[in-house]
């Protein structure tokens, strides 16, 4: 049996600094992330700029102790129940890690961390095709009533 601790990260700590980094290319480059890496240019501001953000936090999956999974997650605000929301933008795992249960214990740890910060609800965007949406289901996510559509406006390519 392996191993499985969720920390939340802490950007000042290089160790965790080199982790977000990692596992966040590695899911960029999984086809439901970009199919790609993290540009050069990303990579190298992608630390700093996260410190500079106040409203974020890293869940770092370890098993066995080597860094295997992250939920990057954002803070907003709910006006219709004036509470903080906790949104997850990356829930990824590495491949060598899939079936192992730590997209799970991420997903508890997030709703751990939510509680404590008196978020009145968790979200995430799932894409259709995604393999990892039959384990938002099955932790207690659904398409929300009414079933809501992520759009977007690219600024910048």
């Amino acid at each position: 049996m392996k191993k499985l601790e969720i920390i939340r990260a802490d950007l000042s700590n290089v160790s965790h600094q080199q982790a977000v980094l990692d596992i966040t290319d590695m899911y960029a480059r999984d086809p439901m992330g970009m199919n790609r890496p993290l540009s050069e240019e990303t990579k190298a501001k992608l630390i700093d700029e996260l410190r500079k953000f106040p409203c974020n936090m890293h869940l770092i999956g370890f098993m066995d102790d080597k860094p295997a999974g992250i939920a990057n997650c954002v803070f907003s605000f709910s006006t219709f129940y004036a509470q903080k929301v906790l949104n997850v933008h990356d829930l990824a795992v590495n491949p060598a890690y899939r079936g192992e249960g730590l997209g799970q214990a991420l997903l508890a740890a997030v709703e751990k961390e939510a509680v404590k910060e008196d978020c009145c609800k968790v979200t995430l965007e799932v894409r259709e095709d995604n393999r990892a949406r039959s384990l938002y289901e099955r932790f207690g996510f659904s398409g929300g009533d009414p079933r809501m559509f992520f759009m977007e406006k690219k600024l910048v390519e």
